[in-house]
């Protein structure tokens, strides 16, 4: 045989070799299913090389609201391992967890092992909050009304609701001494998420252990290197006050020294009465607060209104991602986009 088609052939099997291993492992890999962007990052960078988890709710969707699809009915139906916040966050998977995925291994995150719980923050201007006082690592109650405020209508901001926040905050007191869902907006939080479900699925899948323990290496090396970038890139303006659109930004705050001082709303699906928006345009001014941030699930009116009078810049900020592709490099970009609009808002 000519050497060229001896080179050729030679290729050719070694190619081969290598392409059965991988086919196998994408056919062998446990059916895994994350709910939320964030969250599915990070399955999605430890399974790298071995299978790609399924993404149930996209950045600008509500997990509060959503509606499950045929086809993520029957991704949840299939799975090995369905993975979650919590109750309270992903509210629309408390009858499919129970109906479709009855023979699925289950994770809830907020009581991971060394997932560090806030409480969450009494009323718009946060008065009551105390970091110091509010630590706790698996947090057994999350039995909470507040959820991200990702929702699939911008123009659900600008709607009339039945009940206005001032209506809502007594029963939102009933609340507010229990956990802060939004656990992956600190890095730590991140990690330890990310060692925990690495162990999961190295439980439920033996054979590709070793792999999900190299890509956990790998992706903690990255979050750490990112923190710290972040803290960096931060601290110019990590005193400067400002107000956010709904309370989801705790952890990112306590990671970075960061210093809001009031949300615009207490949840996400209800809008502001008049009373909290004078609240706020008050706080605005006798806090000095430097910037008022919207969210990309609603239309600017609200925070524009508000900060008409004040001379507050304005900025976004989104806890889920909206314009970031789903996979293995979301969360870290969730991470620094939300910290990067933060520096850049308060720079001025």
């Amino acid at each position: 045989m000519p050497k060229s088609r001896l080179l050729f052939a030679g290729a050719f099997f070694a190619a081969a070799q290598f392409a059965v291993p991988a086919a196998s492992w994408a056919a062998d890999a446990p059916k895994v299913v994350a709910s939320i962007k964030p969250i599915h990052s990070i399955v999605a960078a430890i399974m790298q090389g071995v299978g790609k988890p399924e993404l149930l709710v996209n950045g600008a969707a509500s997990p509060h609201t959503y509606s499950l699809r045929p086809s993520e009915a029957r991704a949840l139906q299939n799975a090995d391992l369905v993975i979650y916040v919590s109750p309270e966050l992903e509210s629309f998977l408390a009858k499919p967890l129970k109906s479709l995925s009855a023979n699925a291994k289950v994770m809830e995150l907020a009581e991971a092992k060394g997932v560090e719980t806030l409480e969450m923050r009494e009323g718009g201007a946060f008065e009551a909050h105390h970091h110091g006082d509010e630590h706790e690592d698996g947090h057994d109650d999350h039995d909470h009304d507040h959820h991200d405020g990702d929702h699939d209508h911008a123009e659900d901001a600008d709607h009339d609701h039945d009940h206005t926040d001032v209506e809502h905050a007594e029963e939102h007191e009933h609340h507010h001494d229990e956990g802060d869902p939004h656990i992956w907006m600190s890095p730590e939080n991140g990690k330890a998420i990310a060692t925990d479900i690495t162990e999961e699925l190295a439980e439920i899948d033996p054979a590709h252990a070793d792999f999900y323990r190299a890509n956990l290496k790998s992706l903690l090396g990255k979050i750490d290197a990112t923190k710290d970038d972040l803290a960096s890139r931060v601290a110019p303006v990590k005193d400067k006050p400002f107000i956010v659109f709904h309370d989801a930004y705790q952890y990112l705050e306590h990671s970075f020294g960061l210093h809001a001082v009031g949300s615009i709303t207490i949840s996400p699906d209800r809008k502001p009465g008049a009373k909290r928006l004078h609240d706020i345009e008050d706080k605005i001014k006798s806090s000095g607060a430097t910037c008022v941030f919207a969210e990309p699930q609603f239309k600017p009116a609200i925070v524009q209104s508000i900060v008409a009078d004040t001379g507050a810049r304005t900025g976004t900020l989104d806890p889920l991602g909206a314009n970031i592709d789903a996979g293995p490099n979301a969360y870290i970009e969730i991470l620094s986009q939300n910290i990067d609009h933060l520096a850049s808002c308060l720079e001025g």
